[in-house]
């Protein structure tokens, strides 16, 4: 009974959610010890206890711009500064002007320019994956690699506890060999002791080089993505390149990773540069995990659907947001804002197409339009409002990435960056069949029964 009672007023105290917390109350109430152990290991937010005490304290990267807000706002056009201003609330860090950026689809296009790029490196490469096969992909990046420590660069990798182990051997085994390589894992899953973090995943794709250049967005690396090489199982992608001084904000994101996962602090070379500025892109870079307060990313995906005025563009593999999300989306809509979602026909998950098809009705009846793309499986992540800001990385549309795992994405209002963008998004759209509302209205008993059994499973996808 004290157990029960202990634990039921840690829940009480700590767990904002009232349906979580209903849940884990009458777990520990139906099942006094098994319910109390599995919310010990596994209810408990260690993770955040664990980031603040080691977070860096470097330099103030709020200021690395050198202009003031007041400056900023003059070059951010008129129509997204209310959004912007939603975002310092969300998160004090400053837009970094002058960057640009450019999309690659892809491993064909990316892997090779990135491959390249670390080659090049004189000063420093920081890598990090969510995914980091030890395959064909993953294979291209050796070489490059050795080749940069040959330069003289400080090389840098990290990888996900449980992303590195989709292929076996891991890709741990041939860089460990790499002499001068660092090689560092987030939260190893194999440890008994990380047993409670094994739900919590660093879900960032990153690459900086010499802190002027970078690779950034949602794509892995792994021989799927290399989808002219006709892979087993092609999957389509994009990411950015991106240059300028908002590289300043991804190396503090991977420094602070790299200290979470147990390594040295170092100061990133894209601290040192100076005088970066290539191009006219306003941009900063929004980090969020399990480690904040509240979800950022999807604060700043209610603020732009909130603040659209004519369009809204969502690229996503899996698409199972919350009530909350759900209905700012049909709000938009009612409003008169054309709100497209672009999915895959067909998850590379059991049980997710079913899941996301069990909130279709209420959006499509309410204006929402939601395409689904032929194979092979579309692994995009891309939000496009308006036809100017962009919202991309590697967070997609669900719980787990709202609230659980570690995600990263970059905010930018570049006219000439969407017009590439929207682009693409158009192709996805002329291969993709639409979803209509009167396929979605009357479905039988038992689809819609499996339909939303699988999607009570949504936190765990």
């Amino acid at each position: 009974m004290a157990l029960q009672i202990s634990v039921t007023m840690h829940i009480l105290l700590k767990k904002d959610d009232v349906k979580s917390s209903i849940g884990w109350i009458g777990l520990v109430w139906l099942a006094p010890v098994l319910g109390s152990i599995i919310y010990i290991l596994f209810g408990i937010n260690r993770i955040r206890r664990r980031a603040l005490a080691l977070r860096n304290k470097g330099p103030d990267i709020f200021t690395l711009t050198g202009k003031s807000q007041k400056e900023i706002e003059q070059e951010i056009p008129a129509p997204f500064l209310q959004l912007m201003r939603l975002g310092y609330k969300v998160h004090p860090q400053r837009f970094a002007l002058g960057n640009r950026a450019k999309p690659y689809v892809n491993g064909d296009e990316a892997y090779p320019e990135m491959c390249k790029l670390i080659a090049q490196a004189k000063k420093e490469v920081l890598l990090q994956s969510y995914i980091f096969d030890n395959d064909k992909a993953g294979q291209m990046f050796i070489p490059a690699l050795e080749q940069a420590v040959k330069n003289g660069a400080k090389v840098k990798v990290m990888v996900d506890g449980v992303g590195l182990n989709y292929s076996k051997p891991t890709i741990a085994t041939a860089l460990k060999k790499l002499k001068g390589v660092e090689f560092a894992v987030f939260l190893p899953s194999k440890s008994p002791v990380a047993l409670p973090f094994l739900n919590l995943r660093n879900h960032r794709k990153m690459l900086i080089v010499d802190g002027e250049k970078a690779f950034f967005g949602g794509m892995n690396i792994a021989a799927g993505n290399l989808v002219k090489t006709n892979p087993k199982e092609p999957i389509i992608d994009v990411t950015f390149q991106v240059e300028g001084p908002v590289t300043d904000q991804m190396s503090r994101v991977f420094e602070e990773d790299w200290i979470f996962a147990g390594k040295k602090h170092f100061v990133p070379a894209s601290f040192r540069a100076k005088g970066r500025p290539n191009g006219k892109m306003p941009a900063r870079i929004i980090p969020d995990g399990p480690d904040s307060d509240f979800g950022k990313i999807e604060m700043m995906v209610l603020g732009a659907l909130s603040c659209a005025q004519k369009s809204v563009k969502i690229v996503t593999p899996y698409f199972l947001p919350e009530n909350n999300i759900l209905t700012a989306l049909e709000i938009a809509a009612m409003r008169g804002v054309d709100v497209e979602i672009i999915l895959p026909s067909k998850s590379n998950i059991f049980g997710m197409d079913c899941a996301m098809r069990a909130n279709f009705a209420r959006l499509l009846t309410k204006g929402v339009k939601i395409y689904r793309t032929h194979p092979p499986f579309d692994h995009s992540k891309i939000l496009l409002v308006d036809s100017a800001w962009l919202f991309f990385g590697s967070a997609n549309w669900d719980v787990r990435s709202f609230k659980l795992n570690f995600e990263c994405n970059l905010e930018c209002v570049d006219k000439d960056l969407a017009a590439q963008v929207e682009k693409i998004i158009e192709h996805k759209k002329s291969i993709a069949r639409g979803e209509k509302p009167e396929e979605h209205l009357h479905p039988s008993f038992w689809r819609k029964i499996t339909d939303n059994a699988f999607k009570l499973l949504t936190p765990y996808y």
